[in-house]
């Protein structure tokens, strides 16, 4: 079993290292992004190559090189969004009294052009990996893809832990489109979903008979897994975002008052959400 204790440590520390990485380039002073967006999008480029260069190999390095072009690849996506080059149409606040389909639209429309990003990335991917033996790379990409998507769906319908505090100045708006709640009816289909795939590839892994499929497998049940874990954060009582102090120095919660508390977003509740964004704030940027 000693086999599967590197690709799961890598696996945890470049998802824990990149993550953490974003959260303290977005909070640095705006002149900086485009620094940050050039930098990212070098190595955007960089994982495009190692992607296709190691589509026809098979062997343990050629997984783990896989498996960070791909992390790079999702990487870029997220520098474009939280640091505002690459969002969507709308950049204010849920207007108030919307409700149903039309607050949804609304919310789409927030990430609208970075969600097709991220499609075109996807398909881009799949075009260099299409009937190669090593996909290691578009399924980290997918994966990373559906946490971000059902973490974000869920953040919408209501959970208690919304991480608000890990928003940039600059998209705190968004925060007018989730809701706190106990729990929402798509977060046991969405956990339910993550554990069952989580189990199948993790199965695949243990039946590994060559180091390449020991490793891709391992790897990608184990972001998985993180997929899991992180749907729970988003319930349990726990402060999760610690994780990425280091990172996120100047994160600070944001009161409870400037939440939706369901999904018909209650007039008043989005007079003060807007009131309390519109305030200066003594702390940092997120």
């Amino acid at each position: 079993m000693s086999a599967y204790a590197p690709p799961i440590l890598a696996t945890l520390l470049l998802w824990w290292l990149s993550t953490g990485v974003i959260l303290y380039l977005d909070g640095l002073s705006r002149p900086t992004f485009v620094w940050s967006m050039a930098g990212a999008t070098g190595l955007f480029a960089a994982a495009l190559w190692g992607i296709a260069a190691t589509r026809g190999q098979t062997t343990a390095a050629s997984a783990y090189c896989a498996f960070a072009c791909g992390l790079m690849a999702w990487a870029w996506q997220l520098v474009t969004y939280y640091m505002g080059f690459i969002t969507g149409p709308r950049k204010t606040a849920c207007p108030p009294g919307l409700h149903g389909w039309g607050r949804f639209v609304e919310a789409v429309r927030t990430s609208l052009y970075h969600e097709i990003a991220i499609i075109v990335c996807a398909l881009g991917l799949l075009w260099l990996t299409l009937d190669s033996v090593n996909q290691i790379g578009l399924w980290t990409f997918l994966i990373l893809w559906w946490m971000h998507t059902s973490a974000k769906l869920n953040l919408y319908f209501g959970a208690p832990n919304l991480s608000e505090e890990l928003l940039p100045e600059h998209l705190r708006y968004l925060i007018t489109f989730m809701s706190r709640r106990p729990m929402n009816l798509f977060f046991p289909l969405s956990v339910t979903a993550s554990t069952v795939v989580t189990v199948l590839i993790a199965q695949k892994a243990l039946a590994a008979t060559t180091p390449f499929d020991l490793v891709g497998f391992t790897i990608l049940a184990t972001l998985m897994a993180l997929a899991v874990a992180e749907h729970w954060f988003l319930v349990a009582p726990l402060h999760a975002n610690a994780l990425w102090s280091w990172g996120a120095k100047d994160m600070h919660p944001t009161p409870a008052t400037s939440l939706a508390e369901d999904e018909a977003c209650d007039a008043s509740l989005r007079v003060v959400a807007i009131e309390t964004l519109s305030r200066p704030r003594i702390a940092g940027r997120i």
